[in-house]
């Protein structure tokens, strides 16, 4: 499999992710589905369904990161060649970016978009700060990671197979914990590509650095302390 195809894999999964995402909070936000509570169990359907599918389409080309966290843990625990990771990276942000700026032509009739401001991850008004940012997303990204490599990685128990659906499930709980907390992001591309088109970056870095050490910390302990590598 050339590095071509597996960064082309890893754009349209993250494309997907994004895509659906960022369109679910605009069609909630545009049509006032579910209320605040309902609302949230829509939004977090959309990105736990989509990241099942786009992990499941893309697992066996490029390993299904679609996420610069996931892939810079899988860097540190040695599954990734820096190269390689560096590309991935590149296009997951390419994909969100793209995402998110179609999602701005599909709704540019309406004024949701700045109204839901294109569906960036953000913390609620109480949580509006960078130290409970970095603490939440780190132990949403850390139950994520945790969850890929359970699931993508280990293939104790056969659990493989089933590791899109696992991955989504988990993403759509996290979000139905903390998405009032701190937008739920888990993922650098998530936030960077919306932030990017609406050129809106409050906050932005919290989204970097909880992830991020949340990955690496799911990644060590799996690959340290749970994984069976006889």
């Amino acid at each position: 499999m050339t590095d071509l195809k597996k960064c082309a894999a890893e754009a349209v999964g993250t494309f997907y992710l994004c895509f659906a995402g960022i369109g679910a909070i605009l069609c909630v936000t545009m049509n006032g589905w579910g209320g605040d509570s309902g609302g949230l169990l829509i939004i977090a359907m959309a990105h736990g369904l989509a990241l099942s599918i786009a992990v499941s389409i893309t697992g066996g080309i490029s390993g299904g990161h679609l996420n610069p966290a996931v892939t810079i843990s899988m860097l540190i625990t040695g599954r990734i060649p820096l190269p390689l990771a560096l590309k991935y990276i590149v296009f997951q942000i390419l994909g969100a970016t793209i995402a998110a700026y179609l999602c701005t032509v599909l709704f540019a009739g309406t004024e949701v978009v700045a109204a839901a401001n294109l569906g960036i991850p953000l913390p609620g008004e109480a949580f509006a700060n960078p130290t409970t940012i970095i603490l939440g997303e780190f132990i949403l990204t850390f139950l994520l990671v945790t969850s890929v490599y359970g699931t993508a990685v280990d293939e104790r128990g056969g659990a493989v197979k089933f590791g899109g659906l696992a991955i989504g499930l988990t993403v759509a709980f996290a979000i139905l914990a903390g998405g009032a907390i701190t937008g739920a992001s888990m993922n650098p591309a998530r936030s960077l590509g919306p932030a990017l088109i609406q050129g809106d970056f409050q906050f932005h870095w919290c989204y970097w650095v909880g992830p991020v050490l949340g990955a690496i910390a799911a990644g060590l302990f799996y690959d340290r302390v749970l994984l069976d590598k006889e």
